[in-house]
């Protein structure tokens, strides 16, 4: 009796449990572990209000990177630009906390909080959302649910040119066709009918475009280099760790190292951080992660395109009769 079908029997059972662990350390593990990890907040007024203000932050190593400002304006234009996610003010009446929901609601409940706590009972601790997050989304759920749907956009946009066996300039033109009208129409759901982000919608639509075109672009890359194996790795890269170690339902910072810095390396980390910066921030601190996609797309792209020269040029030679000069 062959023992094949056994074997295989064997297998599924032994992969099962090991995908499920797997799905289970990446999705479950960065959320039980959120924390700041080198947040960057900022911190303005004069000394010595503001001193204190930032030395109770420093008393907790390494959990936030303070930076200081003159006075709140310059706190409001940092916050605006991204360089951090919030700031509080050293006032004669107390401190004054600045958030931006629209950055991470997780990040501007905790600082609130951190500022209370560490605040006099007699003090007055006013808040002020300097970004606020759109009213069709407080709470930033909806962004934060928009990662899952664009990997799973590019990762069926790079397996259907794969399996459709689409090689070189058409499975590029392909890809970014694909990419494109992904981008109109999840711009035209989350913007124009949800009002979830509230950008330029043309910015808003590249910026989605770009996501998806990353993913898709690396799925097809990585099959035309590695053959079949290359969707098990794209699915582990883009929809397993990309997805989870994103960070965008909570903040980068706040998910364990290297977790939050391998998260904005993939194509769903840096598109997510992408997509809020034009949505809510006029395209602050948007260049970084604007870059991580586009190279993520040429090399995608560029592997596609060499893979196809390849089969082309090999193809005469391998339609030649056996035994033919």
């Amino acid at each position: 009796m062959s023992t094949a079908p056994n074997r295989r029997a064997v297998a599924v059972v032994l992969l099962i449990p090991l995908v499920v662990t797997l799905a289970l350390w990446a999705f479950a593990w960065p959320a039980a572990r959120i924390a700041p990890r080198d947040l960057p907040v900022g911190v303005a007024g004069a000394a010595p209000a503001a001193d204190q203000l930032a030395r109770q932050f420093d008393q907790r190593e390494g959990a936030f990177q303070v930076h200081r400002f003159d006075d709140e304006a310059a706190a409001r234009e940092a916050i605006e630009d991204r360089v951090v996610y919030g700031a509080v003010v050293a006032g004669r009446e107390g401190p004054h906390v600045l958030t931006a929901t629209a950055a991470s609601p997780v990040v501007a409940q905790l600082l609130r909080e951190a500022v209370t706590a560490a605040a006099p009972e007699d003090a007055r601790v006013q808040v002020t959302d300097v970004v606020a997050a759109p009213p069709g989304d407080p709470r930033g759920s909806a962004l934060g649910a928009s990662v899952l749907p664009l990997a799973l956009a590019g990762m069926g946009a790079g397996a259907a040119v794969t399996m459709l066996g689409l090689r070189g300039i058409r499975a590029a033109l392909t890809l970014t066709g694909a990419a494109a009208s992904v981008g109109l129409a999840a711009t035209g759901v989350a913007h124009s009918w949800l009002g979830v982000i509230t950008g330029g919608w043309w910015t808003e639509a590249g910026a989605l475009a770009l996501t998806v075109l990353a993913i898709g672009a690396a799925v097809a890359g990585l099959s035309a280099l590695l053959g079949p194996r290359g969707l098990g790795v794209a699915a582990l890269l883009m929809i397993l760790l990309g997805n989870s170690f994103s960070g965008v339902t909570s903040a980068p910072h706040l998910l364990p190292e290297p977790v939050g810095v391998i998260g904005q390396w993939l194509p769903p980390g840096a598109g997510g951080s992408l997509l809020r910066s034009v949505a809510f921030f006029d395209g602050g601190a948007a260049g970084g992660p604007a870059v991580t996609l586009a190279l993520w797309s040429a090399l995608g792209l560029a592997a596609v395109l060499v893979a196809g020269r390849r089969r082309t040029s090999a193809a005469p030679a391998g339609d030649q009769a056996p035994g033919s000069p």
